[in-house]
């Protein structure tokens, strides 16, 4: 005869799942993938960051424009026969201002977005004139495939900003991953600059799917680039 106190299967399931909810173990599949809210902030940063950048740049080709206008208003004093020699030093020299005042009014907006964009990057201070550094820093994002799509320099500040670029085998990165740059530079008294590295790194799985990655992993292919500028600086061929 059938024992009746141990119940059907069915409900011996059931006794167990209310067994579990009871002890408050709720199926693993209730929780919250950290892998996935960490992808989805980084997305949400990365798309932050995009949307300063094209403001940067946009306000940046304005800029530039400034400049060049200034520079052949410059271009047609110098060359003009009718322009006394006093009245062209004169324009020279009012010139010169203007466009002074324009490179200080882009290294102040460029200053104020980097607060934003320099936070959690790697940074070293180089004893090397930033014109020096800044031909390293070129050199070495195209020695590795970096296509540059924001470029501004001037006196005391400089900008890069890479196109996205997926790896192939190359000395910063693995195959299989996706990265982007952001480089600055910052003149300090002494010939010394001040270079910062900010990396936008994740994997891509087969059929494109990003996988995310430790702030380790991140802050370790900051590192490597920083340690090949460091590196090409020491070369005399390289300086």
């Amino acid at each position: 005869m059938q024992d009746k106190t141990l119940g059907s299967p069915q409900s011996l399931g059931i006794g167990i799942v209310w067994f579990m909810i009871a002890l408050g173990c709720a199926p693993d599949g209730s929780r919250e993938n950290p892998f996935r809210v960490e992808n989805d902030a980084l997305k949400r940063q990365l798309a932050k960051q995009e949307s300063l950048l094209s403001s940067l740049q946009d306000g940046n080709k304005v800029m530039q424009q400034q400049i060049d206008l200034l520079n052949q208003e410059l271009r047609d004093a110098k060359s003009s026969m009718e322009v006394t020699k006093a009245d062209a030093k004169r324009l020279n020299e009012q010139m010169e201002l203007q466009l002074a005042e324009t490179k200080r009014m882009i290294a102040a907006q460029m200053a104020e977005s980097l607060k934003i964009e320099e936070k959690g990057a790697q940074s070293d201070t180089l004893p090397r004139p930033m014109p020096t550094v800044a031909k390293v820093v070129e050199d070495a994002l195209a020695r590795n495939g970096y296509h540059l799509k924001v470029s501004v320099k001037t006196d005391q500040r400089a900008v890069y900003v890479t196109e996205r670029k997926i790896s192939t085998p190359a000395t910063l990165e693995m195959t299989g991953s996706r990265n982007q740059y952001l480089v600055s530079l910052e003149a300090l008294p002494d010939s010394v600059t001040k270079l910062g590295v900010k990396a936008e790194f994740e994997r891509v799985a087969q059929g494109g799917r990003i996988l995310s990655v430790s702030h380790e992993e991140t802050s370790e292919i900051e590192r490597r680039l920083i340690s090949e500028i460091n590196k090409a600086l020491e070369s005399p061929q390289k300086t």
